[in-house]
């Protein structure tokens, strides 16, 4: 009897072996497996159509091949996950609504659906990609995510929208099209590495985002590369920006960043624009061919920046305040293109400082139209009694310890063809609609 009572509780206790169950395509059929799914199961979609939208609320796997399509039929999001431990590989999802507002998605995964897995799918056609809504510890890998094209840029949606998603990983996404590539907005502690975002607004957008990790992910041809705003604590590690229209890199508000190991060169109107943002140490940078290479403003202190790379760059150093910043870091400054210096004990560090802007620069900046005096005698006494008296010389930016090597950053070859397609991208006037510097559209 005891027995009995034994292997009884054994069964009740033990839940049924995961089945894996094939479902075929047609109205409804997607919706009617789920709901006769087990937790665990997995069920195989075979090749066609599917009507959506659905809901997962359960804990299942649904796998099927790219030709295997789920199709919300513009009615909201298209797979919505309600349940933790849900995985979704290798099919399409399109045809969500396309009421921004309500935030209609490809694939939704909400708050306590945790530990869901999106991987591999092609997600296009939709208003928004992935939004990834509350849910903890979601993986989003390997997905191609194609976005809307329409006229208003700022009206499309994101490739992947993170809201309030702790954990999230972000890996090995191709983005195209849309309005941002990656919005993150209230997450923390998350990591988006080895993406490659093309044709976009932003290809990085954080807001209000703690302790989240940024690296080895490629930006060609968007209007701005990474924007950091309003965000503590984040790590931009060896990204690329190419090609870039307004900014390969913004710190907007953004405090106590590492910002190291990053290229951006092709063009791109400001290589690092630094606004309001504080603590924030940004070495072994390459900043190449773009109009400014760094625009320094709003009252930003505190900042190291060391061991970076500034080559032809129209202007190197836009530096708007009267205060005296000293860009070297334990006897180690940057590399300056344009700088002529010689180094006779040859430690790598040139002999003299590096000083990129003086006060006829200032009052250019202010000022435009004294650019037609710029080669008047009277600028040019200016310039010279400031060249040799230093003291007459108004508060700026110093390098006391400039390099006389620049690093270099390896480019890989599939994203050399990339840079290539998007290099006469804004030649051709195709602006959009979006204006990266109105920082109250972000």
């Amino acid at each position: 009897m005891r027995l009995s009572v034994l292997l009884i509780g054994i069964l009740i206790a033990s839940p049924l072996a995961a089945a894996e169950r094939a479902v075929m395509p047609g109205t409804g059929s997607l919706e009617a497996a789920i709901a006769g799914a087990q937790p665990g199961d997995v069920l195989t979609l075979t090749d066609g159509a599917y009507t959506g939208p659905v809901t997962i609320d359960r804990s299942i796997t649904i796998v099927g091949n790219r030709a295997a399509i789920v199709d919300g039929l513009g009615q909201g999001s298209v797979v919505t996950i309600t349940a933790p431990d849900v995985t979704l590989k290798g099919f399409t999802v399109t045809g969500s609504g396309r009421v921004n507002q309500d935030l209609d998605a490809g694939v939704k995964i909400v708050q306590g659906a945790d530990r869901a897995r999106v991987e591999n799918l092609l997600v296009r056609d939709n208003m928004h990609g992935i939004d990834v809504h509350g849910g903890r510890n979601a993986v989003i890998a390997a997905n191609e995510i194609v976005g809307t094209r329409s006229a208003r840029m700022n009206e499309r949606g994101n490739g992947i929208y993170v809201w309030n998603s702790p954990g999230t990983l972000l890996e090995g996404n191709t983005i195209r099209y849309g309005r941002d590539g990656i919005f993150s907005n209230a997450s923390a502690d998350s990591v988006y590495r080895g993406n490659i975002m093309r044709d976009l607004r932003f290809a990085v957008h954080f807001m209000y985002t703690r302790n989240t990790e940024v690296s080895g992910n490629v930006s060609v041809g968007n209007h701005l590369g990474f924007a950091i705003m309003f965000s503590n604590r984040a790590k931009i590690l060896n990204n690329l920006s190419l090609g870039d229209r307004e900014h390969g890199l913004m710190l907007n508000y953004a405090n106590n960043a590492d910002v190291s190991g990053n290229l951006v060169r092709g063009g791109t109107k400001k290589c690092l624009f630094i606004y309001n943002a504080h603590k924030n140490l940004i070495w072994g940078n390459r900043f190449e061919n773009c109009g400014i290479g760094i625009h320094f403003t709003a009252g930003s202190e505190k900042n190291v920046l060391t061991d970076n790379a500034f080559i032809a760059n129209r202007e190197q150093v836009k530096y708007v305040g009267t205060r005296n910043m000293e860009w070297s870091h334990d006897g180690r400054g940057n590399f300056w293109s344009d700088h002529p210096a010689f180094d006779l004990n040859g430690d790598g560090i040139a002999d003299s400082f590096y000083r990129p802007n003086d006060l006829v620069d200032q009052i250019l900046w202010s000022q435009p139209a004294a650019s037609l005096l710029i080669g008047s005698p009277a600028v040019q006494i200016v310039r010279w009694s400031q060249r040799d008296f230093p003291a007459t010389l108004p508060g700026g930016v110093r390098d006391s310890a400039p390099l006389m090597r620049p690093l270099t950053i390896p480019v890989p070859l599939e994203i050399l063809g990339h840079e290539a397609e998007a290099a006469e991208r804004w030649t051709e006037g195709n602006y959009d609609d979006t204006d990266a510097d109105n920082l109250q559209a972000h």
